[in-house]
């Protein structure tokens, strides 16, 4: 769990790309131009460059420095607060009077142990933590609150989810703009259906019975996104579905994904989510929250 303007408020499986294999040589080797062991652009860099080859990581993608990686997170989270305090403009008071209080009740510890000093470093960190923690929460409801009731803000919120979560946007809807969008998961199947009432529940039966035919014994839950008795409000939706029994384990997951890939995919263009701060702040607002 734990904002567009400010859209925080985010994970999901994502498939790797694979390298097209090499044509075989003579004897294995590679071309002669290229050098033994490398590949023709990475070679060509090393020939330009005199160095040596980039390390790569698991994925083969040149590895990224820890500074440069703590550098761009820094300036997301920096953008996120800057988009969140135009909406909250009691942001940074709030953020003050948490670090303070429990910046002072740590280092009340420290001088009732008698050791003001040694405590004083972790009043500090502590105190900031708590500040980060608040500032994350209170992105995330902003975010909320700027999305609702806007097409594409079930789709957004599913997609913003940390693990194995297989989401496919818009697979039933009307020219209304109402939809139901599709998760694959470790409970089972869960559709999730949000525009007006009297609409998407004739839209989710009929998903209903289309993935049944594919699932099998797969539990399939639906959800239908509002403020009304029934419903999950938005703000609600990716704890209700990350609560959800686990009733498969990772093989029967990729199996039934396998299966369901005959369903096919996205049939109507629901967006993939509001993004009124732009794509680069839906990263930034997710990244805040996850480390709220």
């Amino acid at each position: 769990m734990c904002a567009p303007d400010a859209r925080i408020v985010g994970g999901m499986a994502r498939s790797k790309p694979t390298d097209a294999t090499a044509p075989s040589g003579k004897a294995g080797t590679g071309p002669q131009s290229g050098g033994r062991g490398r590949s023709g652009s990475t070679a060509a860099s090393v020939a330009q460059g005199g160095g040596k080859p980039p390390k790569l990581d698991k994925n083969g993608q040149p590895k990224v420095g820890r500074l440069k990686k703590l550098t761009g997170q820094a300036r997301m989270i920096k953008q996120a607060y800057t988009l969140t305090r135009k909406n909250d403009p009691k942001l940074p008071w709030i953020m003050l009077i948490w670090f303070v209080a429990v910046a002072a009740v740590v280092e009340l510890i420290g001088i009732l142990l008698s050791s003001p000093f040694i405590f004083l470093p972790l009043a500090l960190v502590s105190g900031a933590l708590a500040a980060l923690i608040v500032f994350g929460r209170r992105a995330q409801g902003s975010a909320y609150r700027q999305v609702e009731g806007q097409p594409g803000a079930a789709a957004w919120v599913l997609e913003g989810m940390r693990g194995d979560w297989r989401v496919t946007s818009g697979v039933a809807g009307t020219q209304q703009m109402d939809a139901v969008h599709r998760v694959l998961g470790r409970p089972g199947v869960i559709l999730v259906a949000e525009g007006v009432p009297g609409r998407v529940r004739g839209l989710l039966a009929q998903e209903k019975k289309k993935v049944a035919r594919v699932v099998g014994d797969a539990p399939i839950y639906d959800i239908v996104v509002g403020d009304d008795e029934g419903q999950i409000p938005l703000r609600k939706l990716s704890a209700h579905v990350m609560k959800l029994p686990r009733n498969l384990s990772a093989a029967e997951v990729n199996a039934l994904g396998r299966r369901m890939s005959a369903l096919g995919g996205a049939r109507m263009p629901v967006p993939g989510g509001p993004m009124p701060g732009g794509k680069q702040m839906s990263i930034s607002q997710r990244q805040v929250r996850r480390r709220g």
